[in-house]
This record gives C-alpha cells, structure tokens and sequence, in this order.
C-alpha cells in the first residue's frame, strides 16, 4: 500500500459544479490525525470542512486557500510511513459539517466555533450544520480613518453571494404580493393554559404556539391548493403533501428544518419535532435532509420582538406566512372596545399563481382556525 495518500474533494450536489478552498487549518511538514479536519470548502450551498483519511504528515498542498477546485480535484497529500497500520486509512477523505444556505429573512451566524482542532469523528450519512460566519471569509483589510469616521471594508463570503442572487431572483421573478391580517390569540392562549400541565407531563414536551399554526396552515393549503404549488416554467405542480418549513431558534442562530408529512402529525408530534430540531441545532446534528424541501414555510419574526414584516418567499415556494408579536390592543367585540392578545400575520405569495382571492381566504382560514381552535381539533 503506498503510504501516499489523496485527499479529494468530496461529491458535490447536482448543481454546484466546483468550491472555493477557504482556508488551511494544517500546514506543510504538520502532523495530521485522521478524520481532523484541514481545510474548508465553500460552494454556492454549504460549507464543507475536509477531513484527513489517515494519520500522517501534510506533504504537498496542491489547491491554495482561495483556489477553485472541483469534485474528485486532489487537494493534498498525507504522508502516512511510519505510522500504525491501523491508523494509516479510513477511506477517501470524508466532508463534514455542511452548512445549508439559510433562506427568507434567516441569516445565521455560525452555529459552531473552533474550539477544536480534533472534532470527535463525524458520522459517515449525517453531518452538522454549521451556518458561515465572518471567519469563513478571507482576511480584511484594517479599518480606514478619515476625518475621524472609520469606514470596514470585507468581501462577502460566496455562501453569502448566493443568498442574496436567490432573494433577488425571488423578487425579480416572482409577483410578489403580501396580504396582512389579525388574530386575537385569547382562545389559543386560553387553551394552552387550561392544558399546558397536563399536555407536558402526557407527552414531555411544552405545548407552544407553532403547533396551532402549522395544524391551521395545512387545513388552509388543503382548501387552497395554489398555495402550498409551484411553478416550474408553464406548469403547475400541485403537491399533495405539505413539507411544512418552521424557523427554530438555537443559542447560536437560526434554522428553517422541514416538517414532513405536516398534515398527518399530531401536536405533540409537531412540538417533539421542534424541540428535537432545536436539541440537535444545538448540538450539531441537523442534516441537510433536514433543512431541503419544503412547500410552504412559516416565518416567526414575533420572538425577536417584530410587531409587523413583509416575508420573502423560498423560491420555489409559492408563499410564506409571517408571524410577529403577540401585543395587547383595544378592539371592537360586540360593540364594546375590549383589550385583546393581538397578532398580525402576514402572508407573501406568487401573484402569478396565486390570486388574491385564494390569498385572502387562505389568511382568513388560519385566522378562523386561530380563532376558534376547537376546529383544529375536530378538522373542520
């Protein structure tokens, strides 16, 4: 067996064609561990860091940091003589931690750090998600002084190039079109005190908000087929089925994985599902299966405190529902100005797909169901 060893650049997806080479964790003559990770790939979709296939030394860097290199390129060479046998090759060198490029409104920072050199070795089918930050991009420039004001001036990482081509692709593409509504929230509120106790000790998991929306949006979709559709050139293609995408908030940033089957789960499903996405967001075990997909998303800017927002979509999506911020206000009920839990909600859509009628009733149907949970409950 040659004690030379390749490391290559792993399988990319169908779309991307090539990546750029970020950085070098490991130099020239340095001592590698296999599986600890030496390089970092960025494509127009993930991030990839690149571990060794073997213990050895780096002998030979062959695409610099910032060089393009394609899938099955040689990166380096890993000199493994002298090494135990045992220790010399685990397989081609393996990608882990790719980072999804987050859609909508959500830009997330990094959700791990480099505390470690030596990461724990990364399962062989699923990888963390490590969303980009400043660090992924090349060395700035030091800040320019003048007249007292400091201007910083940093290149945008490629991650991040194609998040804003794919929102202003959405907008140059799409009709977009927003129509707004109100919820009284009391009835939901009421409901999940009544039962909160109860549902937790049953299930073992929090009874939240999101739980009551995904249930009322895929009751709407199913009224309004246009909604949960997408166009792909001259053709309509309905979905029947309802991949419902939910941001889920982690200490270090923000998700948007898919709800499978959304229609078919029940509360306590759909809130063990958002709380196991949000444990493994913490602990770097999301997917990319995880986050892909999707036929309608739910953004909730509320949690941050946002009272009202126009979401974009997430082509090919044809629409996405806003949530904001639950706020006491007055409002006429019977007559009488009462104070009520108000929230707006807010729903982007495709005009070239969807009319405004359909737009309309469907905000109207979530709203109802907000409104009257009970319906949730008994599907009406």
């Amino acid at each position: 067996m040659s004690h030379l060893v390749e490391v290559t650049v792993p399988e990319l997806s169908e779309s991307v064609q090539s990546a750029a080479l970020l950085e070098w964790r490991k130099g020239v003559g340095e001592a590698v561990a296999r599986d600890e990770v030496l390089a970092e790939l960025e494509t127009d979709k993930v991030i990839l860091e690149v571990a060794a296939p073997a213990a050895g030394i780096l002998r030979e860097i062959r695409v610099p940091a910032g060089g393009e290199a394609r899938a099955g390129d040689v990166l380096a060479i890993v000199d493994t003589r002298n090494m135990p046998m045992a220790e010399r090759r685990d397989g081609p060198a393996t990608a882990v931690s790719p980072v999804a490029a987050p859609t909508g409104e959500f830009l997330p920072p990094r959700l791990r750090g480099r505390e470690s050199a030596s990461p724990a070795p990364p399962s062989r089918t699923e990888h963390a998600i490590r969303p980009p930050s400043p660090a992924d991009c090349p060395p700035c420039p030091p800040p320019v002084a003048e007249d007292g004001r400091i201007e910083r001036r940093e290149p945008m990482s490629r991650l991040r190039q194609r998040v804003a081509e794919r929102l202003k692709e959405a907008q140059n593409t799409a009709a977009l079109l927003t129509t707004f509504n109100e919820i009284d929230m009391r009835p939901v509120m009421e409901l999940r005190k009544r039962f909160q106790e109860r549902f937790q000790q049953e299930h073992g998991v929090k009874l939240g908000f999101m739980s009551f929306f995904v249930k009322a949006v895929c009751q709407a979709l199913k009224e309004y087929p246009q909604v949960n559709a997408s166009l792909d050139g001259h053709d309509i293609v309905y979905h029947d089925y309802y991949d419902i995408g939910v941001a889920v908030s982690s200490e270090r940033g923000l998700v948007v994985p898919v709800l499978r089957q959304a229609d078919r789960m029940t509360f306590a499903g759909i809130e063990r599902q958002i709380a196991d996405f949000s444990h493994r967001a913490n602990s770097l075990e999301l997917t990319l299966e995880d986050l892909e997909g999707g036929t309608f998303t739910i953004s909730n800017g509320g949690v941050f405190g946002s009272l009202l927002s126009t979401p974009i979509l997430n082509p090919p999506q044809s629409g996405v529902l806003g949530l904001h911020r639950i706020q006491d206000r007055p409002v006429a009920e019977n007559g009488q100005v009462v104070i009520r839990p108000m929230m707006y909600v807010a729903l982007t859509y495709d005009h070239r797909l969807i009319d405004g009628r359909e737009a309309v009733g469907f905000l109207r149907m979530v709203k109802e169901a907000l409104e009257d949970p009970a319906r949730l409950l008994l599907e009406l």
